[in-house]
């Protein structure tokens, strides 16, 4: 089939690799492939004018690029972009699609690159192989942060060519069907991220077909003991369910047949996770959940779907609630169908779903049912794709604004992810919303100007408080004022959807710059503190603000400032990076000024006694730092020293002097990395001659009896003694252990304490921790 005129065009840029490339492609014997001819029959039933030769090459080259590589299973990797393509097939994807899941990984993985793909096929194939080509080989900081910037890649390309996140979808269903080779902890970590990222991509572009088994797949690796006990109490009683359901179907194909309704009536078994989560959230047992099995009746037209409602709920009694109508109001993933519990021939709740061939189809394979193949998508329907799509669109406004990639993937779960309600304006248009959303939320989804001048709503025509959580039906009125100052800060706390986040802290940015410098400063005045940086004017700090507000694209440290007052960008974020530069400055000062003191001691031949006096004594959180000030100091926290402890300072990597006990198991001076690093410092006297306090953990092991608690607490709140957090547990043989965090100012002070506490009857063992 593969004729040579097709493969002259392709010239690749090295030539060794250009020749092999067109003998792979020319080589006929490959075309009597079982799964090519496979791939090939499945895409002839559903587009037999499509161009087969465009999938034989994607075939050929993908076998070839994959040859030398195995997967975890030992097997050929080969077989998983086969098995991608096929899943592909059964969705009944065009040619392009096919083609990309084939060659998915070729670029990754393999010698061949974007260009080459590029001149191959072409660059619409080429951009669907990049799309879900993963970051493997750039590194980063956190899981989470992979985890974003994979999502971020995926949603960009989604915006592009929906295509791509359903090569995505079959990528990741086929390696979750071969989870068992991978190390359980990674296993479970795959499956968490599946359940929580593309089991709800699924369900927002409405491909059940793969959602359900992506949730059920993951369950089995997230809780092993759950799921098998899950499939053990199913598989129990399946026959007699199997029997009564055949009963029920029978008798509605009899009904439906006297009525002249042409249908398809079967049962169908709950999936897994959907008995399982219903158990989790409604904390019931299994015994507790009746309606394991549900009836779905397919017809030809919207007309039937009704009028076999009717016939249902004249054989059956319905449960008041518990019809829902998505033929006459879809869901936002174009899911349409009628949905009614009613009482069963035997007393227990039966769930019938009632739908059209058409509507069944969408249900299974959602957006992808739009990109089965055809010989054109008219204009009209892909307006349709483009109107599903919506909330793919205003994601992606508000995922620029979003720096930090924990608070990135919270608003994903929030927004994209999270059970929905629907309500509607006034006009009778619906809107739909993430569950708990509140009118500002409705108000910004309709137009940033309407949430920027909204005072107040009004819900099913009666007025409610901004914080409302809607429900779903609700008809919600925003009104609104031209004289309105604008959003208020604590919106930020109220709203649940990014989108309105964003527009909010849009609106800050803009028009109060002045406050958010202010409020900025002292964000950042108070994340100063709490890393030990300094709050006063200081050039150190001055000339590496300018550096990190360039990292954050801001053009000066005052922009810096007004972005971290109307939340743009995290204190912490700042602090991060300073804390990183200062640190390393002050380090550089520390060798230039020890080689200076060197210096000078030889050169004027100065004795210790005399450098003493000499040296300038300026103390940090109530520590001398031998020869040096203005140094950033910290406690060590695996051995929280106090004043009276011996102590030793270590030079740490971007974090200042770190101050340990010289006891510390973690100071070990015969190690020679760790004396280069070593040095002399002392207390100043703070805890004798000044009000600071330092943190100590004290555990007491006591005989259980009522009251002793109270007693020791009683002690130290006597002796004026800060407590800051306490723990006690119970252990064997009636023995208690109390843990208390108090706050001494020295060794002396928590000796005292100790002795007193020693003094209570049942107290059989008192000492000071160290981590």
């Amino acid at each position: 089939m593969q004729g040579k005129k097709k493969l002259e065009g392709i010239k690749l840029k090295d030539a060794e690799r250009n020749e092999r490339t067109l003998e792979v492609l020319a080589d006929t014997s490959v075309e009597s492939d079982k799964e090519l001819i496979e791939i090939l029959d499945k895409v002839k039933s559903y587009a037999p004018n499509g161009d087969l030769d465009t999938i034989m090459k994607a075939y050929k080259l993908a076998k070839y690029a994959h040859r030398d590589q195995k997967r975890k299973s030992g097997e050929p990797y080969f077989i998983h972009p086969l098995a991608v393509a096929n899943i592909i097939c059964d969705m009944q994807l065009d040619i392009e699609t096919v083609s990309g899941g084939l060659l998915h990984d070729v670029v990754e993985d393999t010698e061949y690159t974007y260009e080459d793909i590029e001149s191959i096929f072409n660059k619409e194939i080429a951009d669907l192989v990049d799309g879900v080509t993963k970051l493997g080989k750039i590194k980063y900081r956190s899981k989470e942060e992979t985890q974003s910037e994979n999502l971020r890649k995926m949603f960009l390309a989604m915006a592009k060519d929906i295509r791509v996140i359903l090569i995505k979808l079959a990528d990741r269903l086929h390696n979750m069907r071969t989870l068992n080779y991978m190390d359980p902890e990674k296993a479970k970590y795959k499956a968490t991220e599946t359940l929580e990222i593309y089991g709800g991509i699924a369900h927002r572009l409405g491909i059940s077909k793969i959602k359900w088994e992506l949730e059920d797949l993951a369950l089995r690796y997230i809780d092993h003991d759950g799921y098998y006990e899950l499939v053990e109490k199913v598989s129990m009683k399946r026959s007699q369910r199997e029997e009564n359901i055949a009963k029920i179907v029978n008798c509605l194909q009899e009904k439906f047949a006297e009525m002249e309704i042409p249908c398809d009536v079967y049962g169908r078994p709950k999936h897994f996770y959907s008995i399982y989560r219903k158990m989790k959230n409604k904390n019931k047992s299994f015994e507790e959940i009746f309606d394991l099995t549900a009836v779905r009746v397919l017809v030809d037209t919207v007309k039937d779907c009704y009028a076999v409602l009717g016939v249902v709920h004249t054989l059956w009694k319905p449960i008041p609630g518990r019809f829902k109508d998505y033929i006459a109001m879809p869901k936002p993933n174009m899911y349409q169908s009628l949905h009614t519990t009613v009482v069963g021939p035997d007393g227990e709740p039966l769930e019938i779903q009632i739908r059209t061939h058409e509507m069944h189809n969408i249900a299974e394979y959602g957006i992808a049912a739009h990109w089965k193949y055809k010989e054109g998508i008219s204009n009209s329907k892909e307006d349709k794709i483009e109107e599903k799509l919506q909330w793919l669109r205003q994601m992606m406004e508000w995922e620029k604004d979003l720096k930090d990639p924990h608070e990135f993937l919270d608003a994903l779960k929030e927004d994209v992810f999270s059970s929905q309600v629907y309500v509607f304006t006034p006009q009778g248009d619906v809107i739909e919303l993430p569950a708990e959303s509140t009118p500002i939320d409705f108000a910004y989804r309709v137009h940033t100007n309407i949430g920027n001048k909204c005072v107040g709503a009004k819900v099913d025509g009666r007025m409610v408080t901004l914080d409302y959580k809607l429900q779903n039906g609700n008809i919600v009125e925003i009104l609104t004022s031209s004289n309105s100052p604008g959003p208020s800060r604590d919106w930020l706390g109220i709203v649940k959807t990014p989108n309105a986040k964003s527009r909010i802290r849009q609106f800050f940015k803009k028009e109060r710059r002045e406050e958010n410098i202010e409020r900025g400063n002292a964000i950042l005045e108070r994340e100063f503190k709490k890393h030990g940086l300094p709050t006063t004017k200081d050039s150190v700090i001055d000339k590496n603000m300018l550096i990190i507000a360039k990292k954050f694209n801001q053009p000066n440290v005052e922009d810096l400032i007004a972005t971290v007052g109307y939340g743009g960008i995290m204190a912490s974020q700042v602090v991060t990076k300073l804390k990183e530069l200062y640190t390393r400055e002050i380090r550089q000062a520390m060798k230039e000024k020890k080689a200076s003191i060197s210096e000078d001691i030889e050169k004027h031949n100065i004795s210790d006694a005399e450098y003493s006096k000499k040296r300038k004594k300026t103390p940090s959180q109530g520590i001398i730092v031998e020869g040096l000030d203005n140094i950033l100091v910290r406690f060590a926290k695996c051995c929280n020293p106090l004043p009276g402890d011996e102590i030793v300072g270590y030079i740490t990597k971007g974090r200042g002097v770190a101050v340990h006990r010289a006891d510390c198991v973690n100071v070990n001076p015969d190690d020679e990395f760790f004396k280069k690093r070593m040095i002399k410092v002392s207390w100043d006297g703070a805890g004798k001659d000044s009000n600071s306090t330092f943190e100590a953990e004290i555990q007491i092991k006591v005989v259980d009896r009522r009251g002793i608690v109270n007693e020791i607490t009683h002690i130290v709140a006597n002796e004026k003694i800060g407590l800051n957090g306490i723990n006690a547990r119970k252990g064997k043989d009636s023995e208690v252990t109390i843990n208390l965090l108090v706050e001494v100012d020295g060794t002396e002070q928590l000796d005292y304490i100790m002795n007193k506490i020693k003094s209570v009857p049942g107290v059989e063992r008192i000492y000071r921790m160290t981590n």
